[in-house]
């Protein structure tokens, strides 16, 4: 049986060229390995699951997905519930679900390392039936999302991320959210709530200390504001682990959730923005996806 490498060209602001040498050394890395494989790279949103699928169909024993955490979330939903296990290369703005993993940051050997590893099964999670791997939420990080994702940002990579959300901590407003967990209820002006498989968003920021990425439930972390210069003075806790030392910060286990809004809201699944209507509903997929890591 083959392996498959789905390579994402732009992925972290990557400029054509690099994107075809990724490609290159993706072959590179197969020739070396003895591996029989195909390269592939996506030329739109929603290639990387198509080709994903269609290596599925073919009965390749592994998919290696190279790109950032929205490539990682289409190629897994592809391999969702199926034996195909999932690689990871990082090549992302925050490459949560890569570092949650362990993966090596040199792209060759994280090849090497998939082509060697004994698959494992990880939790998906379910949001109005889009899957993620890594997170997923309503609130400041889904409104940061869109802005990024915006036909107007032709820029990608970390420090366009980091910009956008700089400039979004002094002008984004918290809407008010009813969040059900099992027969409790809560409501709170929330600067985000979010829905998390593994522990960080990326880049080391430690937004659910708690979670594991295989211990079939999600973590619900809910961040109420009180005051705007008090949210900005708690976001290094992001990267000191320490979130849960504030007293606006609520967390728990879960394995189904609901949200509700008196508007219709954004939410992200794995960092890409999602429209829908005044409710949400969040649940865990125990074990429904193979890694390779």
């Amino acid at each position: 049986m083959s392996v498959s490498i789905i390579v994402n060209p732009i992925s972290g602001g990557a400029s054509p060229e690099k994107g075809r040498r990724r490609a290159e050394l993706a072959s590179e890395v197969l020739d070396q390995a003895r591996e029989t494989g195909d390269v592939s790279v996506t030329e739109r949103r929603g290639h990387a699951r198509e080709l994903a699928s269609a290596a599925v169909r073919r009965g390749a024993r592994l998919v290696i997905a190279w790109g950032g955490d929205g490539t990682m979330n289409e190629v897994a939903s592809a391999l969702a519930f199926t034996s195909t296990p999932l690689g990871l290369v990082a090549a992302g703005s925050g490459n949560g679900l890569a570092r949650e993993l362990g993966v090596s940051r040199r792209p060759e050997q994280a090849i090497r390392s998939a082509l060697a590893a004994r698959p494992r099964a990880i939790d998906l999670g379910d949001a109005n039936g889009r899957l993620f791997v890594n997170m997923a939420g309503v609130g400041f990080d889904a409104f940061v999302a869109a802005a990024f994702d915006s036909a107007s940002n032709r820029r990608r990579g970390l420090s366009t991320y980091v910009g956008i959300a700089t400039r979004a901590l002094f002008s984004y407003k918290p809407d008010r959210y009813a969040v059900s967990v099992g027969g409790d209820r809560r409501e709170a002006s929330a600067i985000l709530v979010t829905f998390a498989n593994s522990r960080q968003f990326g880049n080391g920021a430690l937004i659910a200390p708690r979670a594991r990425i295989d211990d079939g439930r999600l973590d619900l972390v809910v961040v109420e504001e009180r005051a705007r210069w008090r949210t900005v003075c708690q976001v290094p806790r992001l990267f000191s682990g320490s979130l849960e030392r504030m007293r606006e910060y609520v967390t728990q286990p879960f394995d189904h959730a609901i949200v509700e809004t008196d508007a219709p809201m954004t939410f992200h699944v794995d960092g890409e923005p999602v429209q829908t209507g005044t409710r949400l509903e969040v649940r865990v997929r125990p074990g429904a996806l193979r890694v390779a890591v």
